[in-house]
């Protein structure tokens, strides 16, 4: 059975490696007859823009199915950058899990769509901490005065050199 792809003005595809963009004024449909490794544009992350850990994850899973000829590779950087994400974000686990799942399975197209939760999962947990640096920031002493716990100054409770008990 034949995939068919409707590729909008301006937009691309991906098949088996090769950038293919509509330039026509037009929508224009394609017909996939065999097996292909196809991303469509909202699916594409670039180089450029894999600038988070688990989008670097998804950029090096993406490799892994677009590029066969490196598979190999590209599936150890993946396993790294996986390994790396879950050990920094725990919480992580059971998504991290059901993509590697897919990809011990060989379903890298399924791998991917699991690794856009991972990507979610750490705009969530990135949100939560820039709202949790935030309240802590509130809290503070405004700049330039110290309310002696931990605002900008010397810890007194320090060393001799910072202003401490013992200082001279």
């Amino acid at each position: 059975m034949a995939l068919v792809l409707n590729i909008k003005k301006g937009q691309q595809v991906i098949i088996n490696g090769a950038v293919i963009e509509n330039v026509s004024a037009k929508t224009i449909s394609i017909s996939i007859k065999n097996e292909a490794a196809i991303l469509r544009s909202t699916d594409i992350l670039t180089p450029e823009s894999a600038v988070t850990p688990a989008g670097r994850v998804y950029y090096a899973l993406q490799c892994v199915y677009l590029f066969p000829d490196r598979r190999d590779e590209y599936l150890r950087h993946f396993k790294d950058l996986v390994g790396s994400y879950v050990r920094a974000a725990p919480s992580s686990g059971p998504i991290a899990e059901a993509i590697c799942a897919s990809v011990d399975e060989d379903q890298y197209y399924s791998a991917l769509k699991k690794a856009q939760e991972l990507i979610e999962h750490e705009r969530k947990v990135l949100s939560h901490a820039h709202e949790r640096l935030s309240e802590e920031l509130c809290r503070t002493a405004p700049a330039g005065e110290s309310q002696g716990d931990g605002g900008v100054g010397a810890d007194p409770g320090g060393p001799p050199d910072e202003g401490g008990p013992g200082r001279e």
